[in-house]
């Protein structure tokens, strides 16, 4: 994952520094991209009982799910970006006093709003930049025969780095990674003792897609 990023990274650099900027005239504002999105958690979590810390920590799965994305260029290299999907994983307290527990499946709905840099609006390769802000939803609950989980939902931070590689005047390849640092706090009833848990989620997002300029 480490080296798809910088890969990813090193090539935004090399397009910046070699596509030509360009004043885009006559497009249209709006752009929708369509991606396949690798959803990798990098997850941890302090978990404790009646305010005592215990031994242990939480694993969740990874997925992959279909995003929509909604662009608006304020400017040729300004616009700001909502980014859509919902996507299930299932979560483990591992290591603790008690073993693992599985604490079921949940969906998470993490509408994503960044503010985006485009440092060659009119080049052949096309990188931008983006920073935003998060929302997570947490629905949608499976949970194992007599436990409760309850998950809080949660603002987090968003950064992103892509590129578009245009097909023709409306059509191009995209490549975009986001980190989102997220964190919850999740209640588990159920277990021999009532556990909480104070969970870093943090995923990095990997998706490949195409873009259409209207």
């Amino acid at each position: 994952m480490k080296r798809t990023t910088g890969l990813a990274l090193a090539a935004l650099v090399l397009a910046a520094g070699t596509a030509r900027p360009a004043k885009a005239e006559g497009e249209s504002p709006w752009q929708v991209r369509g991606r396949a999105l690798f959803v990798l958690p990098e997850e941890s979590g302090a978990l404790s009982t009646g305010g005592t810390r215990i031994p242990g920590d939480v694993s969740i799965d990874t997925s992959v799910i279909p995003e929509l994305d909604i662009t608006y260029f304020f400017t040729p290299n300004v616009a700001v970006e909502l980014i859509l999907g919902t996507t299930r994983h299932n979560a483990k307290a591992v290591n603790t006093p008690l073993g693992t527990a599985d604490l079921g499946d949940v969906w998470l709905l993490p509408p994503t709003l960044t503010l985006q840099y485009h440092f060659a609006p009119d080049g052949k390769i096309r990188p931008y930049i983006g920073a935003g802000v998060n929302y997570t939803i947490f629905y949608g609950k499976d949970e194992p025969s007599g436990l409760s989980v309850d998950y809080k939902n949660n603002f987090g931070w968003a950064l992103q780095a892509g590129v578009d590689i245009p097909i023709d005047d409306h059509w191009s390849l995209n490549v975009d990674v986001k980190k989102v640092f997220l964190s919850t706090d999740v209640k588990v009833r159920g277990l021999a003792v009532p556990v909480d848990a104070d969970v870093d989620i943090d995923p990095t997002l990997v998706g490949v897609g195409v873009g259409y300029r209207f």
